[in-house]
């Protein structure tokens, strides 16, 4: 990877990094224990992995969007007008592929609206304005933050979190 030279690749590498560890994470869990759930109120990795790819595909579409506006309806309306058509339930795999290709196409959305149109104003969902590159990083520190879940679960499941093995080896507790 070369050295980002804008602050938009900056945040694009960013994003990168986040989504690629999430999927990591995911990608240590058992495909037979993504229904598994450590309270009737918390997701399951399967919800987290759907949650994590409506919130990228609002992110992506709200702030490549001229008229973009965190406010313009509920959030779950807003989720629906970019995540609608996402299936309630998938196979493990089929839920990695749609975050990869999700990053991929989201990458080339904002690289095609470009960095002058990444630092007007937008609407954010307290009402106040924020630039879009702004709020494109409150995105990234959701996936992280769901990240985390994800280790967590891997955690409580007995598992070695993807992070932990990369940092200290296979070997590490």
């Amino acid at each position: 990877m070369s050295t980002p030279t804008t602050i938009l690749e900056e945040a694009l590498e960013a994003w990168t990094y986040a989504r690629e560890g999430l999927i990591a994470e995911l990608e240590g869990i058992p495909d037979a224990r993504w229904d598994e759930r450590p309270h009737p109120h918390s997701r399951s990795v399967a919800e987290l992995a759907r949650h994590v790819l409506e919130s990228g595909l609002m992110m992506v579409g709200e702030l490549t969007d001229p008229d973009g506006d965190f406010r313009r309806a509920s959030p779950e309306e807003i989720v629906r007008s970019h995540a609608g058509a996402l299936p309630e339930s998938a196979s493990p795999g089929e839920w990695k592929a749609r975050l990869r290709e999700q990053l991929d196409e989201g990458v080339r959305a904002f690289r095609d609206v470009g960095e002058v149109a990444m630092l007007q104003a937008i609407r954010r969902f307290d009402g106040l304005p924020g630039t879009r590159l702004a709020w494109m990083h409150h995105g990234i520190a959701h996936e992280e933050y769901h990240r985390g879940q994800v280790a967590l679960l891997a955690r409580i499941m007995g598992l070695i979190p993807a992070l932990t093995r990369l940092i200290h080896g296979d070997a590490a507790v």
